[in-house]
């Protein structure tokens, strides 16, 4: 009896011998983002996918509504606290670097020339040296969306292929009260939506321009080029008379209550136009320039591994860094998010290209230039001033612009130095 129960104690304390082993080898990460609830889904998917491929990891996903999002960040990481994987805007990487927030990706696991040849070229903005600073899961690009009921209703028979097919379409869409002022916009017009990209890398470059030059340091578009697409731009408003800034204050929101035939927006819309009850709409590329050209702007949203993450954590960070960038999470990201696969490999299969909603953003991808930008909020106030003092004070197109360059390379300057 005595030798029995010693050897069901000598059981026991190997059991929790084994139990405190496996205990002491167990990692948890935690991983940040803004809060967007298809892209919580995405995530707690792309978690639970990971974690079970690693199960000494365990991953712990935190995340806040957008306004208060990089105010958390920035307070967590330094205090050692917060993430070990954040997700954050392309175009807040020179500031979280230089806030020493991230470190940057391991060359022996995320080989630059691996990456450059793997996913879109425009990712290389997170490039530096012989190492990336982050990767994205998913990008995004710019499409035209139009309600087909209106369509419907004034016989047009399909989407525009090129601007002056786009302005003869808002012309058939656009509706006028008694007193002349206008109930359903042919197209949407605002700076403070997507319009500023699309003034930027497709408008300007379907012009015959080039919006920035080295390396967007230098604002270009105050040239001949950008005078011409600030003339159409506005033009859609001031002489065609197809549109109005500030028609229901945002241009989304029109379009989502069926007062606009057409809205130039991102894939990330599409979540939320589907959720819209009662509105048909389908999607086509961005309308060619006068010449054929076809443009396009793409952005995204980037992971990175944080420098809190030493040590266990760091590696286990590498782990979840490398399945967050893979085909399989990037497919996960598109069906759940509706945001574009960073990898032609998932993104130009054929049933994701000539998919009816998500296609026309894939294939614009193989055309989009992406902006880097100093502070965006900031360029894009000066682009929504461009067109104020048109609409609103008169100015030509040439002072306007003048202005507009003036005061954003202003920007770029102060930050760059």
């Amino acid at each position: 009896m005595i030798r029995k129960i010693k050897t069901l104690t000598l059981a026991g304390l190997a059991s929790t011998a084994v139990l405190f082993s496996n205990a002491a080898q167990a990692v948890e990460i935690e991983y940040w983002q803004y809060f967007f609830q298809a892209r919580v889904t995405a995530m707690e998917q792309i978690i639970k996918n990971f974690e079970a491929d690693n199960p000494g990891i365990t991953v712990k996903m935190t995340h806040f509504p957008y306004a208060d999002y990089r105010t958390k960040v920035a307070a967590a990481i330094p205090a050692g606290e917060g993430p070990d994987v954040v997700q954050l805007f392309y175009g807040w990487l020179n500031d979280y670097k230089q806030a020493k927030l991230i470190q940057k990706l391991p060359a022996a696991e995320f080989p630059t020339s691996n990456i450059d040849k793997e996913f879109f070229p425009m990712v290389q903005a997170m490039k530096e040296g012989d190492n990336y600073w982050a990767l994205p899961t998913a990008v995004r690009s710019l499409a035209l969306f139009y309600n087909t009921r209106l369509f419907d209703a004034a016989g047009v028979g399909g989407p525009p292929a090129t601007l002056d097919e786009l302005v003869a379409t808002a012309k058939k869409l656009t509706k006028l009260d008694g007193a002349g002022n206008i109930t359903q916009v042919g197209i949407t017009a605002g700076m403070n939506a997507q319009d500023h990209h699309w003034f930027r890398e497709v408008l300007v470059r379907q012009m015959g321009g080039e919006p920035y030059l080295n390396d967007y340091k230098t604002v270009n578009y105050n040239s001949e080029a950008g005078q011409k697409a600030l003339d159409f731009y506005v033009g859609l408003a001031k002489k065609h008379k197809v549109t109005a800034f500030g028609f229901m204050d945002e241009p989304q929101a029109a379009f989502k209550a069926g007062r606009a035939g057409m809205h130039i927006d991102g894939s990330f819309r599409i979540g939320s136009l589907n959720k819209t009850r009662g509105l048909k709409w389908g999607v086509a590329e961005l309308p060619a320039g006068p010449d054929g050209t076809k443009s396009n702007y793409s952005s995204y949203w980037v992971n990175a591994i944080t420098t809190k993450a030493q040590g266990e954590k760091y590696d286990a960070s590498v782990k979840f860094m490398k399945y967050v960038t893979s085909d399989a999470s990037m497919q996960i990201w598109l069906d759940t998010v509706g945001e574009l696969p960073a990898k032609p490999s998932v993104g130009l299969t054929d049933e994701n290209a000539n998919n009816a909603v998500f296609g026309p953003f894939i294939r614009g991808l193989e055309y989009a230039n992406t902006t880097k930008f100093a502070n965006e909020s900031a360029q894009r106030q000066a682009l929504m001033d461009m067109v104020s003092r048109m609409d609103i004070e008169g100015q030509s197109a040439a002072d306007a612009i003048a202005a507009a360059a003036t005061e954003e390379q202003k920007i770029l300057d102060d930050y760059y130095k």
